[in-house]
């Protein structure tokens, strides 16, 4: 069993791979939904080959993020698709009128959240994984399984 798991833990392993794989970890784990990012990083790091231990820790770290920048992420969606400005702010009205109304305000603040999210989140793999790679080639277990590849 002891064995399992640290070859789970060494599984695409490089340098490069591991900050790739912990960059979308990350991101994914800021994803305005809460309860759906466990989901995209397990089926990312089937998909991708990418170590399912390391993008889940990283999914987990950016929980606490996640919920800080749900807001923030409709509000730059908002801007974005030039909405009214009064559109994303409107907490107090969601709780007045029909279920349908609800459900349809709720739906286009989803929206809004999703493409903030979406126009931060892919420079920010790009930069943490650039960041990340040679700040990972100096931990000598991870420079061999380099050298190894």
């Amino acid at each position: 069993m002891k064995q399992k798991a640290t070859q789970a833990l060494r599984q695409g392993i490089s340098p490069s791979r591991l900050a790739l794989t912990l960059a979308l970890g990350f991101a994914i784990g800021c994803f305005p939904v809460v309860g759906i990012p466990t989901v995209l990083c397990a089926g990312l790091a089937l998909a991708l080959r990418l170590n399912l231990p390391a993008i889940q820790a990283a999914n987990y770290a950016a929980f606490p993020i996640q919920l800080l920048l749900i807001v923030p992420f409709m509000r730059l969606g908002g801007w974005l698709y030039h909405s009214s400005s009064g559109q994303t702010a409107m907490a107090g009205t969601l709780l007045h009128g029909s279920s349908l109304n609800l459900m349809s305000q709720l739906s286009g603040l989803a929206g809004h959240a999703l493409l903030g999210w979406l126009v931060i989140a892919v420079p920010a793999v790009a930069l943490m994984t650039a960041t990340l790679t040679p700040l990972l080639r100096h931990i000598p277990a991870l420079a061999a399984a380099e050298a190894g590849n």
